[in-house]
């Protein structure tokens, strides 16, 4: 029987998601392999992680283009954004706090693309006076990955429901990040 990589992620992600340390054996039973099935195709933790990274940096690439960030007034494209973020945002709250990710010489391009598309969009809606400018469009970047990773944990623990991710998301950055107009 051959093994699709590809849905070995998908179980992967499914159960890290929901159990961050989960072994490599639970690991190998959700995907309905065995252990030495996964060994073979992800040489250990680390490898299944950065595999993980990869499926993820692809999803976040998919919904930056999805949610046309540069069409509109860019608070639209923030929810346009979040929306398309949604369905990968558990997988990117494991990636979230896989501090190896981040650390060092082999952190992915990818991360730098995104971050790169994200903190265009904010310096747009600086430019257009729709955002405050006292806030960098790095740290409107940070807090939009913060945001997305702690609403995945919150719907995934039933603390808020899946429906209501995408408004609690957007309207918690975009009413700290929307200009005032001054009285």
């Amino acid at each position: 029987m051959a093994v699709d990589p590809e849905q070995v992620l998908r179980s992967a992600a499914a159960l890290l998601t929901r159990k961050s340390t989960a072994t490599m054996d639970e690991v190998a039973k959700a995907a309905g392999i065995s252990r030495a099935t996964l060994h073979r195709h992800f040489a250990g933790r680390d490898a299944l992680v950065r595999a993980l990274e990869s499926l993820g940096i692809a999803e976040c690439e998919a919904a930056l283009d999805a949610a046309r960030t540069e069409e509109g007034p860019a608070a639209d494209a923030v929810r346009r954004l979040v929306r398309a973020m949604e369905p990968s945002a558990a997988l990117l709250a494991l990636l979230y706090t896989e501090n190896q990710l981040f650390e060092g010489e082999e952190q992915n391009e990818g991360w730098a693309r995104i971050d790169a598309g994200l903190t265009a969009l904010f310096r747009r809606g600086q430019e257009s006076g729709e955002f405050r400018i006292d806030l960098t469009p790095a740290w409107l970047t940070e807090a939009l990955y913060g945001l997305l990773a702690s609403g995945a944990w919150a719907v995934a623990e039933g603390r808020v429901a899946r429906n209501d991710f995408t408004h609690m998301i957007v309207e918690l950055l975009l009413g700290g990040a929307l200009r005032r107009e001054e009285p």
